[in-house]
């Protein structure tokens, strides 16, 4: 990550890592936090709370940041919006809806990413470009959850995609501070793009089951 940002002019120490956790164990989280790795995400619901109580006594237990980077179903919100600090897969007004009404007031607005379908694929969560500013506008209305930015998965091989979501950020009349996008095969090059957090599983645990 340090040679991409150098590589790309960026500021050293400027995108965020997220060890995507989903499939490790609990053991595997605390392994990595002991480290001083503080940035997790998960994509399953269950199983990311079973590993949060798991890790509740732990020294750090209260500096970790947890991602929900999954996606989301109605009846699993509540949970979402109390359990977590980011969410990166809004894609539907009724699940950004829900999160905001469902946010403990005691606790700061949750922040969430805005996913874009950048590639048009039909078997792909998000919104499509031309959706874009009208959802963002929604959502900012929202007074328990504050939009941070955009996420997208492209195609595989798929790296231009990367750039276009950085175009199309750029293109809204507000654009949007933060770009979630990069994973373990191709996080250079989302750092090249603009990405501000990568979401980096494999090459930090190792395959999932091996």
């Amino acid at each position: 990550m340090a040679e991409a940002e150098h590589s790309a002019g960026r500021t050293p120490g400027s995108v965020a890592l997220l060890a995507v956790s989903k499939g490790q164990s609990a053991a595997a989280v605390a392994a990595l936090a002991d480290c001083g790795h503080r940035r997790f995400a998960e994509s399953y619901l269950q199983e990311a709370l079973a590993k949060q109580q798991a890790l509740a006594q732990c020294p750090w237990a209260l500096d970790l940041e947890w991602h929900f980077i999954g996606p989301i179903q109605s009846n699993k919100t509540r949970k979402i919006a109390e359990s977590f600090d980011w969410v990166h897969s809004v894609d539907r007004l009724k699940i950004a809806e829900r999160l905001s009404s469902q946010r403990p007031a005691e606790r700061a607005p949750l922040k969430v990413f805005i996913e874009v379908n950048i590639d048009r694929e039909p078997s792909k969560a998000g919104l499509l470009p031309e959706e874009l500013a009208a959802f963002v506008a929604d959502c900012r209305a929202l007074p328990r959850v504050q939009v941070v930015g955009l996420m997208t998965i492209p195609e595989p091989h798929g790296v231009a995609g990367f750039a276009r979501l950085a175009a199309l950020n750029a293109q809204l009349v507000a654009p949007l501070p933060l770009l979630s996008m990069g994973m373990s095969a191709d996080f250079p090059q989302a750092i090249a793009a603009g990405s501000t957090h990568v979401r980096v599983g494999t090459a930090l645990f190792g395959v999932r089951g091996a």
